[in-house]
Order: structure tokens, then sequence, then C-alpha cells
């Protein structure tokens, strides 16, 4: 009950209904590993270690599906399409990212319905992040 008297109910967001920062961290690292030995994406990612990125990534997807807001505390906007400039994310990329993307979200095993939700948003991501013929 609420100071007025009336009982609250939340919903119960995509974050917690998948699992939250367990489902989140499994997908992100499974997808690194993938691109780990992928010649086309790896190059991508300067760092030596994909640690740091698979930290930011994992980080923004829980925020962005109702998670911990750690991403935008620790980062700011997440400004995607301005943080891929620096890469020339081609359809090539692009299909190289979902094929990583789809291994690790099929390892998870959701519910069709979360699946679905979370692949549909995925695809949209990937598309918006191509810059280049």
């Amino acid at each position: 009950m609420t100071e007025t008297g009336h009982s609250e109910t939340r919903e119960e967001t995509f974050y917690e209904a998948v699992g939250g920062e367990a489902t989140f961290r499994r997908l992100v690292h499974r997808f690194y590993q993938g691109v780990a030995g992928d010649e086309l994406l790896r190059p991508m990612y300067p760092e030596e270690d994909l640690g740091p990125a698979e930290e930011r990534l994992a980080l923004f997807l829980m925020q962005y599906w109702g998670g911990p807001r750690t991403y935008s505390e620790e980062r700011g906007h997440p400004r995607l399409r301005m943080r891929h400039v620096p890469f020339k994310v081609d359809r090539a990329a692009h299909d190289a990212w979902l094929r990583h993307m789809r291994d690790a979200l099929d390892e998870l095993e959701l519910a069709p319905a979360a699946d679905r939700q979370l692949w549909e948003y995925l695809t949209y991501a990937a598309a918006s992040m191509v810059n280049s013929q």
C-alpha cells in the first residue's frame, strides 16, 4: 500500500521476465565468443581483450530492457550510431553481427514470444548501425 492507501502494482519488465542480468550476460558472452573468431567483425574491436566491449553491450541491453541504468550512469546517452561511426558497418558486417547474435539467442532458449521480441529489436538495431554500402 502507498501512503494514499492505494495498492501499487508494477508490471514486470522484459529484463525481469527473461531472467535478468544472468540472461543478458549469457547472451552477450556467447555473442562475443562468436565475434572473437570472426575475421570481419573482430577488427572492429580495437581492444586486445573483448571484455570491455562485452561489458558495455551487456550493460546497454540490460538497461534498454528495463534493468539497472548502469550504462547511462557510466557512459551517458547511448548514442549508438555516433559510437559506431569510426567503423565501416556494411551489409556483410550487419549479417555477421546478426549471425552471432542469433546463435547466442538460440542458446538462451527463451519462450517463443520473448525470443521474437528480442530478435526484432536486435535486427532493428543491426540495421540502424549500417553506415556504408
